[in-house]
């Protein structure tokens, strides 16, 4: 996995602290682990979006939708859920379909992850429960973060195709795959219809 550094957790070896800053610097690791999709897509590095960069836009992406299209939703699970969805590659990285990992494999590998960042935790427990109502689509806040991973994707996709980065198409079609009717598919449309004839910034 391509980072743009070492592992901040690695930088305390040797150091007595808390477990709340030390699981701080593991969850920092987002921060230095690529998208790696994108950097397959030929993105450079200075343009490439961060795991945590994706983690943000997304929470803040399934907030808005919610409180918009979906009020029925519990939003504080919808944002906590979104906030927490990859810490699982802190230690397991970002898989992407090239990569071609089992299913299974990948999923356990997030999970030993998901243990060990939250496990010294005093409510780490909770966390650990919440993130696997999100892999196993178990609630519809669950249901609702997962279109919205994907939709997000494509977000970022329309804005690396219209700096003029191609090869793009995989990514719409992984959310059109992903997403159910209603306004998340409208949204998708309305992102879509934006690609055609669009320029790198002068």
């Amino acid at each position: 996995m391509e980072t743009k550094a070492s592992a901040p957790i690695s930088l305390l070896a040797g150091e007595q602290v808390s477990t709340w800053l030390a699981t701080y610097y593991e969850i920092n690791q987002l921060k230095q682990l690529y998208r790696q999709g994108w950097l397959q897509r030929g993105i450079p590095k200075d343009l490439c979006e961060s795991v945590a960069e994706h983690s943000f836009g997304m929470a803040l992406l399934a907030l808005l939708l919610a409180d918009t299209f979906f009020p029925e939703l519990d939003h504080q699970q919808v944002l906590l859920l979104a906030l927490i969805h990859d810490l699982g590659e802190v230690y397991a990285g970002d898989f992407t379909p090239q990569d071609r990992p089992a299913t299974q494999v990948k999923r356990e590998l997030e999970a030993k992850a998901i243990e060990r960042v939250f496990g010294g935790l005093p409510n780490g427990q909770d966390y650990i429960r919440l993130w696997r109502v999100y892999e196993e689509g178990a609630t519809p806040e669950a249901r609702f973060v997962k279109q919205v991973d994907r939709l997000e994707m494509a977000l970022q996709a329309s804005i690396y195709a219209r700096r003029g980065f191609p090869d793009m198409q995989d990514f719409f079609e992984s959310a059109h795959a992903a997403l159910g009717e209603g306004p998340l598919r409208q949204l998708l449309a309305e992102v879509e219809a934006l690609r055609p004839g669009t320029q790198e910034d002068s």
